[in-house]
């Protein structure tokens, strides 16, 4: 492939996840009103938090009843990932100064991440990353302020129906990610599981976001004891 078709084939893959991935703040701003927050806390969330399993994490936790502390952590915990993906982007986006390093962090994300290691060359992964991440930045702080809006015009069933939004989209965020699993090595797959086991036995018996928390840290803790 030529320069110029990588070059176009790097900006229709950005926009093209960009947009994907933006509409889905809309489900996150609907979440977010269900779980008690108001519309301009959930747009506050996507503005300056923008990760969605976190933000997720910690509107699911609150509408499940849980403690701000408990959905607070399970929020970092989800988002640490973040830190291991922008030590493998700084070689190779290699941002300079500190308000340029300041934006390039608050785009480090999944997708944005993926671009930019898929693309062909350290120029078109800096192009992915950066049209990528902010059309999916644009997307989803948008989408998420319609959303919360809307949501505060839903009555009845379909207020009711909103308390599938948060598991809906932790397995939607989870399936792919499932489907890579059964390919790693069997010890990681009896760490997952191990990991989920955790979570769903004491599901019945702590506050909400607790099992999170616990569950992560055994699995960490599962990593250091192989290492």
């Amino acid at each position: 492939m030529t320069s110029d078709g990588a070059r176009r084939a790097t900006i229709r893959d950005a926009l093209g996840l960009g947009v994907a991935v933006g509409l889905y703040g809309a489900a996150f701003g609907a979440a977010a009103v269900a779980a008690g927050l108001d519309a301009w806390q959930a747009c506050a969330l996507s503005l300056l938090m923008f990760t969605g399993a976190s933000q997720f994490a910690l509107v699911g936790v609150l509408g499940a009843g849980g403690g701000v502390l408990a959905a607070v952590g399970s929020a970092v915990l989800l988002g640490t990932r973040n830190t291991i993906y922008g030590v493998r982007l700084v070689p190779l986006l290699r941002p300079r100064g500190g308000l340029r390093r300041l934006g390039t962090a608050q785009l480090v994300i999944d997708e944005s991440t993926a671009l930019a290691l898929a693309a062909p060359d350290p120029a078109n992964a800096r192009l992915a990353f950066t049209l990528g991440g902010g059309a999916i930045f644009l997307g989803w702080n948008v989408t998420t302020l319609l959303g919360a809006l809307g949501a505060d015009a839903l009555t009845g069933a379909s207020l009711a129906a909103l308390d599938a939004v948060v598991p809906a989209a932790f397995l939607a965020l989870l399936w792919p990610r499932l489907q890579k699993a059964w390919a790693e090595p069997a010890a990681q797959r009896r760490v997952a599981l191990g990991g989920a086991a955790i979570a769903l036995a004491l599901t019945p018996f702590v506050p909400a976001g607790v099992q999170v928390i616990t569950a992560v840290v055994a699995v960490a803790l599962a990593g250091r004891w192989r290492r």
